[in-house]
């Protein structure tokens, strides 16, 4: 009997709170790192965090392990954080 195999390409988006420019350097790569550490512990393999002052991307490939439905809501500080983020030395970010 044959298999299929199937790699799907996630790309998660959110922004700030009223969309302020609240990502600067130096805490910006802080951050990408940061949501990056949670999509590979949830063994969906990060291709690409980025953004601007804004709103931040994740592009991440799926686990079979995990439902998409379930991915979002780990991965979006909105949803995981109740709309607050504060890690060692980064500011507090508001998320809309």
């Amino acid at each position: 009997m044959g298999q299929s195999l199937v790699r799907n390409y996630i790309h998660i988006v959110f922004s700030t709170k009223y969309r302020e420019a609240l990502i600067h350097p130096p805490y910006e790569e802080e951050l990408h790192n940061y949501l990056g550490s949670i999509c590979n512990a949830l063994e969906c393999p990060v291709i690409k965090v980025g953004g601007y002052t804004d709103h931040v991307h994740i592009l991440c490939i799926l686990s079979k392990k995990i439902a998409l439905i379930k991915l979002q809501p780990l991965v979006s500080p909105a949803k995981a954080t109740a709309s607050l983020i504060s890690v060692d030395r980064l500011a507090i970010y508001l998320w809309a």
